[in-house]
């Protein structure tokens, strides 16, 4: 239900920006997040924005990338500037609408894209 684009080969300083696609249902109340993998690491989260708009990031990516959505178009965005070459990751887009319990969780994966920052 999610499927991200976007990514590629971009150089260091350089810029990208991702898309995520998703349901009417999902950007309707859905907390939406951008998560990525480096290699040999462990998923980790870049930036999330709540279906009102709110937006947080991980201290590695504050005042370089932008995390926005447009739940009319169904899209969710993380624009990449100045990117260096430890932001080579595997990037995935989530969403997630919590309950009131723990357990009350209603969460969706894309399969991810690929960005490479080399020279």
């Amino acid at each position: 239900q999610l499927v991200e684009s976007g990514g590629g080969l971009v150089q260091p300083g350089g810029s990208l920006r991702l898309s995520c696609a998703g349901s009417s249902y999902i950007f309707g109340r859905h907390t939406m997040h951008w998560y990525r993998q480096r290699p040999g690491k462990q998923r980790e989260l870049v930036a999330g924005i709540t279906s009102g708009g709110t937006t947080n990031y991980a201290e590695a990516v504050k005042g370089r990338f932008t995390i926005s959505r447009d739940n009319y178009k169904r899209m969710m965005y993380l624009q990449m500037e100045s990117l260096k070459t430890g932001a080579t990751a595997v990037y995935y887009c989530h969403a997630e609408l919590r309950g009131p319990v723990p357990a009350d969780i209603d969460e969706y994966w894309g399969k991810g894209t690929k960005v490479t920052v080399s020279s």
